[in-house]
């Protein structure tokens, strides 16, 4: 392991930006009111029906890969909270922080989905009610083969769905081992090693890939399905505009590049179009008489009715 003695105070920035600083506390903010729809809706609902364990994945590993780059380009601010005040090693940090709560906010919805799962007992399936009830026995074979096979699917998608988490946690536990790994075996100069720089730009250009193809199966998803699902309009309202200033904000951080910001760039535009489906499904779920799972809204009452209920 290489010696890492203490930073010199000098070479340690001191430029207080209360414009950044006032942009980067609102993004933070801004990113927690963001999701909160999406984790109330899912708990709410108590179903994550809808969402594609493949977005999660990508996701999961595009948000982990930005927050990497940004650990190592960023890690001299690290070291120079050994020499500074708390409140100026606060400020310098504060752009990692928006990247780790990124990731810790998505990543609270990958295991969301895994605890309210759409198991077979809890879905929504034709012939669930009044199963064998009335109906002759070879209504009954037919739902009973039905059934069969909606269980057998749901095990597939299940082993899928925890088979996805553990290759997120192995990415995740990979990077940071690594990037730790280095940062404390390196020398960490200005430039940074060969080494550090070229695990950064890995990071950040495998982060903008994954982005890109993290939306390709939840929008194929929805698209298909023709409904919004456990998707919430709202966290997407707030997310998609909030991406530019997001962007923004990482881009003027010290140390930072183009593969920084590049990752959440992508992703504010995938998700646009995201949002763009679903809106339109919404419209089209209004016009049908049916809910974001498929299922027929109840009648609006009638001033007769209305009548009846008051009198």
């Amino acid at each position: 392991m290489v010696f890492q003695p203490l930073p010199d105070p000098s070479t340690c920035p001191n430029n207080h930006d209360p414009w950044t600083l006032a942009l980067s506390t609102a993004l933070i903010s801004g990113l927690v009111v963001s999701y909160l729809p999406q984790h109330y809706r899912i708990i709410s609902t108590r179903t994550s029906e809808g969402l594609s364990p493949w977005f999660l994945l990508l996701g999961a590993t595009s948000s982990a890969s930005g927050m990497i780059n940004l650990l190592i380009v960023q890690w001299p601010l690290f070291r120079c909270c050994r020499v500074v005040s708390g409140g100026q090693c606060a400020e310098s940090l504060l752009g990692f922080v928006q990247v780790f709560m990124q990731w810790l906010l998505f990543t609270i919805i990958f295991i969301l989905y895994l605890i309210y799962f759409p198991h077979v007992p809890h879905m929504r399936f034709p012939g669930q009610l009044g199963y064998g009830a009335t109906r002759g026995h070879a209504t009954d074979a037919v739902e009973a083969a039905a059934h069969d096979k909606l269980v057998a699917e749901n095990k597939v998608e299940w082993r899928k769905a925890v088979g996805v988490a553990w290759l997120t946690l192995i990415h995740l536990v990979v990077l940071v081992t690594l990037a730790l790994v280095l940062l404390n075996t390196l020398p960490t100069t200005k430039p940074p090693h060969p080494a550090l720089r070229g695990l950064a730009q890995f990071c950040g250009v495998t982060g903008t890939l994954l982005a890109i193809c993290q939306y390709a199966p939840q929008i194929y998803k929805t698209f298909r399905a023709g409904l919004v699902g456990a998707l919430s309009i709202g966290t997407m309202c707030i997310q998609v505009p909030g991406s530019v200033m997001f962007c923004i904000s990482i881009a003027v951080r010290e140390g930072t590049d183009w593969t920084s910001w590049m990752p959440y760039a992508v992703t504010g535009a995938m998700q646009g179009a995201l949002l763009v489906i679903c809106l339109l499904w919404k419209r089209r779920q209004k016009s049908l008489g049916i809910d974001d799972f498929g299922d027929p809204l109840p009648p609006p009452s009638t001033g007769d009715e209305r009548s009846a209920l008051l009198s």
